[in-house]
């Protein structure tokens, strides 16, 4: 089995391409571990390079931004590619789920505007107000206990 959990910060501002008409939107994701050393407290920070496809780029393409908390779930992929005449590998994390982790007040939501411009459209009158914080998104988790186990989660 091919699965990987990362709980961590997003270190940048995500990339969203179409390729071969599909979404795909690309970031790195901080990780860090902290440790005694010496007496004294160190944090060792690891990067990942996240990969999302289809809906799920969709939604890190609108909600993501640098320093975002975020949990993914995904698998990694080994890869490689020539560069001056070296061999460069890469592993990258395919990402299949993601929970935003921050709380109300980690985010800081644009002021919405006076007009309708912003608002979502269904068919006919039917208007949705547009999503101003974390704690409104699809698979937000305000409480860490709630996390839902893989065998809880929709196939």
């Amino acid at each position: 089995m091919n699965d990987v959990k990362l709980w961590g910060h997003v270190g940048g501002t995500p990339d969203t391409k179409t390729v071969n008409g599909k979404t795909v939107t690309k970031f790195s994701l901080a990780t860090s571990k902290k440790f005694t050393r010496d007496g004294e407290t160190v944090t060792a920070t690891q990067w990942h390079r996240i990969e999302m496809w289809d809906k799920l780029a969709e939604t890190a393409a609108a909600h993501v931004q640098k320093g975002t908390p975020l949990i993914i779930g995904g698998e990694i992929r080994y890869g490689s590619y020539e560069r001056e005449g070296h061999t460069v590998y890469t592993t990258d994390i395919v990402a299949h789920s993601m929970f935003f982790t921050g709380k109300k007040e980690d985010s800081k939501p644009e002021p919405k505007p006076e007009t309708n411009e912003g608002k979502f459209q269904k068919s006919g009158k039917v208007s949705v107000n547009s999503m101003s914080d974390v704690s409104e998104l699809p698979g937000n988790v305000a409480n860490y206990d709630e996390i839902p186990d893989d065998n809880e989660l929709p196939i």
